[in-house]
């Protein structure tokens, strides 16, 4: 059954990819594929679709990211999109041999919209205002890296609260509403799942975070939420705690790499992989991101 999911999404994932060129290449169509979204993609934010390598600093681990949002359609004004995201979000680990067996991936695959809007003669120190909508499903997986080949066994099978393997899936609305100007944005997002595998989650989860550019091409971002927090002795989560994704980087522009960023980033919180839900963690990760 798990392979027949596993089949269907990469099967939706492929339509969708393969639809979009076709549809830009029709001159007479409303619809054309572009990577050049009306909602920015949030910097810091680990949960964004994008493509990503990321090694763990004090971990033997790697996360790896392959995924990416693009607007289907645009109004003229371009202050309307419809889009859609899609993304895989992996957590390798890493031997001596150079091999990276994976420990577990989260899918991710889903629709939004965006509106923009130009602030004129705003109070605010900025110019435009954004919002975009989500609708989005996401599923997990541990994988071969978690499984133990010589002892026929998944690797601490005890640490789950739910066993292993167990079923994850969520389905959810995301909001997130952004001021900016040249250089510089900050952000607020809430999110509600409508349906949960492990049930008895709390439904909502909350978004804040800023971003501000820097000569040189660097910048900086921070991406902070209040995630629910899985107690074993109640089956539920009962409180939040804030999980933080702080990132410094540098776009690489003086060498003609302009959608290639090389950033450090500090995370402390929840897990953002779905089988480590209810585990909190705390790593430091340089590596690089590329923007389509």
């Amino acid at each position: 059954m798990k392979k027949r999911n596993l089949l269907l999404k990469s099967t939706m994932l492929a339509a969708l990819c393969v639809a979009g060129p076709m549809n830009a290449a029709r001159a007479d169509s409303p619809v054309h594929l572009t990577f050049d979204t009306l909602f920015e993609p949030l910097l810091a934010d680990p949960m964004e679709p994008r493509i990503a390598v990321m090694p763990k600093l004090d971990k033997k681990q790697l996360q790896l990211d392959i995924g990416q949002s693009a607007d289907l359609y645009q109004n003229k004004e371009r202050t309307f999109a419809v889009g859609i995201d899609f993304g895989t979000w992996s957590m390798l680990n890493r031997t001596n041999d150079f091999k990276f067996p994976v420990d577990c991936i989260d899918y991710q695959f889903g629709l939004n919209t965006s509106f923009r809007h130009q602030l004129k003669e705003s109070l605010l120190p900025f110019d435009e205002a954004n919002v975009r909508v989500r609708l989005s499903h996401i599923s997990a997986h541990f994988e071969d890296g978690h499984y133990d080949s010589a002892a026929h066994q998944w690797i601490n099978p005890g640490e789950s609260p739910f066993g292993i393997p167990f079923t994850y899936s969520r389905e959810f609305v995301n909001i997130t509403g952004a001021l900016s100007s040249p250089g510089k944005r900050v952000y607020l997002g809430y999110q509600y799942m409508y349906h949960t595998i492990p049930s008895r989650i709390s439904p909502s989860s909350f978004q804040a975070g800023a971003e501000i550019g820097l000569p040189a091409n660097i910048y900086l971002a921070a991406d902070c939420k209040l995630l629910p927090v899985w107690k074993n002795s109640t089956g539920k989560t009962d409180t939040y705690r804030g999980t933080w994704n702080l990132q410094a980087g540098m776009r690489l522009k003086s060498i003609g790499l302009e959608s290639v960023r090389v950033a450090a980033n500090y995370y402390s919180g929840m897990s953002r992989q779905g089988v480590y839900f209810y585990k909190p963690e705390s790593f430091t990760t340089l590596g690089v991101i590329v923007d389509l």
